[in-house]
């Protein structure tokens, strides 16, 4: 039976008095008579609780696609059985099951749309017709009672090709509701559990070039000769479209794909034999992987090396961003192919600002950003300005971080220059080491300390931050009391210092716990963020010495393991290591520059 509703609009112009005008156009009159005839499954459990297939949301839409007239139930509309007053002109004139767009699975949700075009003219009767037909796809799984003895146990997936939309599971011996698909190419997998208790599933893509107002009855049965198959019966008028699928009681040989581990330039691929028919073997040579990007056509291979019972591969030289399937091969006698499934390589983060060439001053203090960023809290870097121009430290209003442009790496730009300082006020004074890094300060902490909230947003995983410095520097010549032992003293050279954390969260510092724990920030965070830390990298102490001319630094980043993917990125970098400590030499001034994230195929692993 088809599941038509038919929308009758009446539209009759009437001449009222003396040619009444409106706004310089004559009115015109819209009665409606809406005769909805829906046959819909009683008792549905609907995916949004307002849902009401028969209760219809009726939108007049003028030329510039402005609704002029609407109602989310036309049963109850003020002007049913009434007439409308309109303008002469051309209308849009819409209706469609109100409570639900159809855009997701679902079971027992039919959705019904329809529209038309009218053109209201003056002293004209006429009669515009809506046909709403169902806008959605259905889907009717049926388990023969042959198929219901011979199984113990068996479940249809019904997946769609649309992005987002979620499969939908039919579970023989439960539910027996219909299901409705967005419009988009189908497929199924029938995962059965035999009489020996052994597991197997076969995957068939039933549904191409889908159109709305197509039902597609899956009928499931057990095959007689022992081999899969298909019988598809037809009905183009009805667009019913029958499936009979013939399933083995034997479990044949079958392979799986787990979903692949991708980052932006490769992938981490494993999978595995799922079912092997009795009398074959296997050779572990020859077990391939085949991947390709999505619009291409020809397969590349990688080698499967098998570890325990699981088959691993590692596939390079891939794009960021872009889709890719992939699946694992047999081929020797005779060839057995996974179903195929699809990744998305990660994009490459950029660096905001890496350049450093932005920046911006706010009362007394600079700061690392474009004031266009500033004004939409589009904040990522900034330093320790704030403590010595803000609060307690606006009587100082020295910036120990700031832009320059008379010596840089890259020619036409800026640089950030990191100046340790000792800076005083009114017999008030403190060392000040100049820094930059990405999360914001977080105000005074006593007349000793400040905090630092660290860490911003960032879902990506690169394998090296690199940049260029210049740095000069000399004795230390402020040594704080409670630096931890072993550390620095005066006689020694002043170092600057970077490091790079991948975390699962922000983190705030706060520099009154150093002399708690006799640990500077770096080590502080790594301590306490052990369990959400995905990956850290850090200069060397031999690495951050003097260097007269540019000189290219490269962080390594150390990961704990290849699967967790983090959210936030943090990134210190210092003119004095203790300057935490207020330790450091009033002589060390460090210029960064082309600061830049790396994303490469061979990541370090803890």
């Amino acid at each position: 039976m088809k599941r038509i509703h038919y929308i009758f609009f009446l539209l009759l112009m009437l001449v009222v008095g003396c040619e009444q005008e409106h706004d310089n156009e004559r009115i015109g009159f819209l009665n409606f008579n809406i005769d909805a005839r829906v046959s819909v499954v009683p008792n549905s459990k609907a995916i949004v609780e307002n849902y009401r297939p028969k209760q219809l949301r009726v939108e007049i839409l003028n030329v510039d696609n402005q609704v002029v007239a609407s109602t989310n139930d036309y049963d109850s509309w003020k002007y049913k059985g009434s007439s409308m007053p309109l303008p002469a002109g051309r209308y849009t004139i819409k209706a469609h099951s109100y409570g639900f767009d159809g855009n997701a699975s679902g079971f027992d949700v039919p959705f019904y749309a329809g529209s038309t075009e009218v053109v209201v003219e003056s002293g004209v009767l006429k009669t515009a017709e809506i046909v709403c037909t169902q806008a959605n796809v259905k889907v009717t799984v049926n388990f023969a009672k042959s198929f219901v003895e011979a199984f113990k146990s068996a479940k249809a997936k019904i997946m769609s090709a649309v992005s987002g939309v979620e499969p939908l599971y039919f579970i023989m011996g439960e539910n027996t509701a219909s299901a409705y698909f967005p419009v988009g190419d189908l497929s199924s997998t029938i995962s059965v559990v035999n009489k020996f208790n052994k597991e197997f599933s076969q995957t068939d893509d039933f549904a191409k070039n889908v159109k709305p107002r197509s039902h597609y009855i899956l009928n499931y049965k057990v095959s007689e000769s022992g081999n899969g198959g298909v019988i598809v019966q037809t009905d183009d008028e009805q667009r019913t479209y029958t499936f009979t699928f013939n399933v083995s009681t034997e479990a044949s040989t079958q392979l799986g794909i787990e979903a692949p581990n991708a980052w932006s330039r490769f992938a981490l691929l494993k999978g595995s034999v799922l079912n092997v028919k009795q009398g074959v073997q296997l050779l572990p040579e020859n077990m391939i992987f085949e991947y390709k990007a999505k619009a291409d056509n020809v397969w590349k291979t990688a080698k499967a090396v098998l570890e325990g019972k699981t088959y691993s591969a590692k596939i390079t030289a891939l794009e960021p961003g872009v889709e890719y399937t992939c699946r694992m091969v047999y081929r020797g006698a005779e060839e057995y192919v996974s179903n195929a499934v699809n990744f998305v390589t990660e994009t490459e983060i950029v660096l905001p600002n890496g350049s450093l060439d932005d920046w911006f001053k706010v009362g007394k203090t600079w700061y690392p950003i474009s004031e266009e960023d500033y004004s939409q809290n589009r904040k990522f870097w900034d330093s320790s300005n704030p403590g010595t121009t803000t609060g307690a430290g606006s009587l100082v209003g020295i910036n120990p971080t700031e832009g320059v442009g008379d010596d840089v790496h890259t020619a036409g730009g800026k640089a950030a220059q990191l100046k340790s300082q000792f800076a005083s006020a009114f017999g008030f004074g403190k060392f000040a080491a100049g820094s930059l890094y990405s999360g914001e300060f977080g105000g005074f902490v006593g007349s000793n300390g400040a905090k630092l909230n660290l860490g911003r947003p960032f879902a990506a995983r690169p394998t090296q931050l690199t940049g260029w410095f210049k740095y000069s520097t000399g004795k230390i010549d402020y040594l704080a009391g409670n630096l931890p032992a072993g550390t620095v003293t005066k006689d020694d050279n002043d170092l600057w210092t970077a490091y790079i954390a991948l975390t699962t969260g922000a983190y705030t510092l706060d520099n009154t716990r150093l002399k708690e724990t006799a640990k500077d920030y770096a080590k502080l965070l790594q301590d306490d963020t052990d369990n959400f830390v995905v990956a850290y990298g850090a200069l060397s102490d031999a690495e951050c010495v003097s260097s007269t001319e540019w000189k290219k630094f490269t962080i390594d980043l150390t990961y704990k393991d290849l699967v967790r993917k983090p959210t936030h990125v943090i990134i210190v970098i210092s003119s004095s290591k203790y300057g935490d400590y207020f330790t450091g030499s009033t002589k060390s001034v460090l210029r960064i520059d082309d600061l830049n994230l790396v994303y490469g195929d061979q990541p370090k692993l803890k």
